[in-house]
């Protein structure tokens, strides 16, 4: 039985939230998120931009732990909140409300309303990187918040890497050897019971190509809220 979240697991997340918020250990990323918020876009200038790190959300007690790539330089670092305010977004989030993990189909900003049922979105790296390519030092220097992350997720059986960077990322915070093959619904199942499941990133190259569909991007949430069972929080 789903069990929810201890008041210690919520109070350890907000500590690292704030934590990740206050982060500058790249000067790239630190540099071009900055720049990006004093050059919005022609819809966006009278927005103040978050340009600050992005730290995962959701529902502490989530079943479903949902690692994507990189904030959206327009995106999360204009909103300050994970797949928010870019089309990428707006996949994952029509994708999770059908699958029963959100109470609506669509995150416009934070403090919107919008609720997760039994899911947290969380990220490789947490600053938006130019042209959407973290280093490898970058993100070696935000594995350490995701691995602290799934230690305060010790409900989230079911993970989904949205793209070979989130897939490479997981296998080495949690140490899965060998790394796990990437295809799309691939499932791998690791030493601790938990599921693994690769997902296509629905970035604009995938989607207006036709290599992701939505039917395939719902698949894979189906399946997610199949492996979790009747009895948690984004089944029907």
């Amino acid at each position: 039985m789903y069990a929810p979240a201890t008041e210690l697991a919520r109070s350890g997340l907000e500590r690292l939230s704030a934590e990740i918020e206050s982060c500058r250990r790249c000067p790239r990323l630190v540099a071009w998120r900055e720049e990006v918020a004093q050059h919005p876009r022609r819809g966006t200038r009278t927005e103040d931009y978050w340009a600050r790190p992005v730290p995962g959300w959701g529902d502490p007690g989530a079943g479903l732990v949902v690692v994507g790539l990189a904030p959206a330089a327009h995106g999360a670092n204009r909103t300050g909140r994970m797949f928010t305010g870019d089309r990428s977004g707006d996949w994952l989030y029509r994708a999770l409300w059908r699958a029963g993990f959100a109470d609506r189909p669509a995150s416009e900003a934070r403090g919107d309303g919008l609720t997760l049922r039994g899911a947290w979105i969380t990220a490789s790296a947490r600053c938006a990187p130019p042209a959407n390519k973290a280093t490898p030092e970058e993100l070696a220097n935000c594995r350490p918040f995701l691995a602290r992350e799934l230690d305060l997720l010790p409900e989230g059986g079911v993970l989904v890497a949205l793209g070979q960077v989130a897939l490479r990322t997981l296998a080495t915070v949690l140490d899965i050897r060998p790394r796990p093959r990437f295809a799309h619904l691939a499932e791998h199942e690791l030493e601790d019971g938990r599921r693994l499941l690769c997902s296509y990133h629905p970035s604009q190259q995938n989607t207006f190509t036709g290599v992701l569909t939505e039917e395939m991007f719902d698949a894979v949430f189906e399946r997610a809220r199949a492996l979790l069972g009747a009895d948690r929080p984004g089944s029907r």
